[in-house]
């Protein structure tokens, strides 16, 4: 099985550095893992529950990590038993770079679609696995989908854990904070059109007058 993918991330390149080698984060967002230890220098311990189709095993292994470059990515290999279901051994690399210099002026003619990129970085991974066992009998469109799904799931749970310890990326966090402003431009230009601004208007210029 290879798979590969590309996430943008509304956090920094050494935020995203940092949870993706700290174990309690990513025991949170591995889907169906129930340990994520240190047990050497770069080597884990690792247990998770898996369910593909009809299938369902608790696989025990490592996870170890090499070629490691902070903050910019890794390669990591794993292997796990699942008793009767069977195994899965293979290798993934993570690289990590940041996007602060993406914000570029869109290309004419894209429309609203090109808005500017937020600011934060960009994840890409690979993965290559082997698995055997009653799990490489199901299919190798079973087994794809299951990946990718394991996948969806992990970045769901990574961006929702990511939010909650550094809040929302740049570029939500602008929209929340202008729109109250933005509001209150169209309340004030709708009172002035239907008179009640010019009203207070004179009220305030004449406050003076009646103080005296």
């Amino acid at each position: 099985m290879e798979m590969l993918g590309n996430r943008r991330l509304g956090i920094t390149q050494q935020q995203a550095w940092e949870a993706l080698n700290d174990p309690e984060t990513l025991k949170k967002c591995i889907p169906g893992c129930d340990k994520f230890e240190l047990t050497g220098d770069n080597q884990y311990s690792v247990a998770l529950a898996v369910k593909i189709g009809p299938v369902s095993a608790k696989f025990n292994g490592k996870v170890a990590l090499s070629d490691i470059v902070a903050p910019d990515g890794y390669k990591l290999t794993f292997e796990g038993q699942g008793g009767v279901a069977g195994f899965a051994k293979g290798s993934s690399s993570v690289t990590l770079r940041p996007l602060d210099g993406a914000a570029a002026a869109p290309p004419a003619g894209d429309g609203a679609d090109a808005a500017p990129s937020p600011a934060g970085c960009e994840l890409d991974y690979t993965v290559q696995a082997q698995v055997g066992g009653k799990i490489a009998q199901l299919g190798q469109r079973l087994i794809d989908g299951a990946a990718k799904s394991t996948a969806d799931d992990f970045f769901k749970r990574f961006e929702a854990e990511m939010q909650s310890r550094y809040g929302p990326p740049p570029a939500a966090a602008e929209a929340v904070a202008e729109a109250p402003a933005e509001k209150a431009g169209v309340m004030s230009g709708f009172m002035k059109k239907i008179g009640l601004g010019k009203k207070d208007d004179k009220d305030a210029s004449a406050a003076p007058d009646d103080a005296s």
